[in-house]
């Protein structure tokens, strides 16, 4: 199985990457093939047409596109701006459409107060459905995310860790499962 991780994260200043780098790690510690895509790294214009119907799309958004397209699981990764996701991470979300289809996706929040960005988490719940996609009930919420994790994506508490490695087993079990149903409808139509 294969997971991208999808950083909503701009911001100068931002702290919310040491949550995906961190869960990036720790999913390959598991064995799992990850794929981070960062949008600080790999930027989309604001959106004029979705990729797949753009005359002219950016390069990049189809290349991120295909990375979406090649994974089996995605996390998707935001900090809580005004009561909701990033607008840089809705805006990539807007781009795509069958990259998603059918996938089971896992929700990461952040924030600096001591809610963990809950309202973002709820608004990224709803998108997920709204895109075709499958999204897993149990979520991550990091709170005080600015001391949370050091220049080297460690957690800086136990908490941090033990919510991170139920949360990774949970996704990794409605993943896997999901996943091998595909697989079995696929092996059926086959036949």
């Amino acid at each position: 199985m294969k997971v991208a991780i999808l950083l909503g994260s701009v911001r100068m200043g931002r702290q919310t990457h040491k949550a995906a780098y961190y869960l990036k790690n720790e999913l390959i510690n598991r064995n799992i093939e990850t794929d981070l895509i960062d949008l600080a790294e790999d930027s989309l214009p604001i959106l004029r047409e979705r990729a797949g119907h753009h005359p002219d799309p950016p390069e990049n958004a189809l290349q991120i596109g295909e990375r979406l397209d090649d994974a089996d699981a995605l996390l998707l990764v935001t900090p809580e701006y005004h009561g909701s996701i990033s607008g840089v991470l809705k805006n990539a979300i807007d781009y795509y459409w069958s990259e998603f289809k059918k996938k089971p996706i896992g929700v990461v929040t952040a924030s600096a107060g001591s809610f963990g960005g809950i309202n973002a988490s709820h608004h990224l719940q709803e998108i997920i459905l709204s895109i075709g996609a499958y999204p897993m009930p149990m979520k991550l919420l990091v709170s005080g995310v600015g001391n949370a994790f050091d220049d080297s994506f460690e957690p800086q508490h136990d908490d941090i860790v033990k919510s991170t490695d139920k949360f990774l087993d949970e996704f990794l079990w409605f993943a896997d499962a999901i996943h091998q149903k595909k697989i079995n409808a696929y092996d059926e139509e086959a036949a």
